[in-house]
């Protein structure tokens, strides 16, 4: 057994060697190999090399966006925590989270949706450019459709990334179609940290130079 001995402060900076060098010959553009290799430097899973897809131009505009001072609104705080408050501050960014505000929970259950729904309705009040980030539920995916489609809503860019098995896949699906910006990862993978790793990857393409 080979015990590597790396400082502290170079674990990230290794873990980011190694995975490169699995990669491989896979090709891929620098803007999302970025982003690419921060997914699998959170979840350790090569899947994501092949099943993370990009609209043409969501890189760059998210990039122009969070240049401008966007806000991320992710579907859990679970991702809201994984976001880098220091690299936001860096870039006058914002990020926000409505899951546990009471009067979410209230509009849920009149409307009998789930709370990552009506969260989708709120972020149409946010002012400014907006990053959606869903990492966990599915039908925020679904109703954030509805209100693009119905102009209340148009994000810079949709990270959608929900995990699970009921309507994931499908909900991945729809935003494909939907014609926003999205950065998706096809198939039944996802989750909180995948959504968070992601904005991650994008702001400090910008704050890590």
């Amino acid at each position: 057994m080979n015990i590597e001995h790396v400082l502290p402060s170079d674990i990230e900076k290794r873990s980011m060697e190694i995975i490169e060098e699995e990669l491989g010959e896979i090709e891929l553009s620098s803007e999302k190999r970025s982003i690419i290799k921060r997914v699998i430097h959170t979840s350790a899973d090569f899947d994501y090399a092949r099943t993370l897809r990009f609209s043409s131009s969501a890189v760059e505009r998210a990039l122009q966006a969070l240049r401008q001072g966007c806000t991320i609104i992710t579907d859990t705080n679970m991702a809201y925590t994984g976001i880098s408050q220091v690299a936001l501050k860096k870039l006058n960014c914002q990020k926000m989270c409505f899951m546990a505000d009471p009067d979410i929970a209230a509009q849920a259950k009149t409307a009998g949706t789930t709370r990552a729904s009506a969260c989708m309705d709120r972020a149409c009040k946010v002012k400014g450019p907006v990053i959606i980030a869903v990492g966990n539920a599915p039908t925020a995916l679904l109703r954030l459709d509805e209100l693009v489609r119905a102009e209340k809503i148009q994000p810079v860019l949709v990270i959608g990334v929900p995990v699970g098995f009921v309507n994931v896949v499908q909900a991945k699906e729809v935003i494909i179609k939907t014609g926003v910006p999205y950065i998706i990862a096809v198939g039944r993978k996802g989750g909180s940290n995948i959504a968070a790793a992601i904005c991650n990857a994008l702001l400090y393409t910008l704050t890590r130079k």
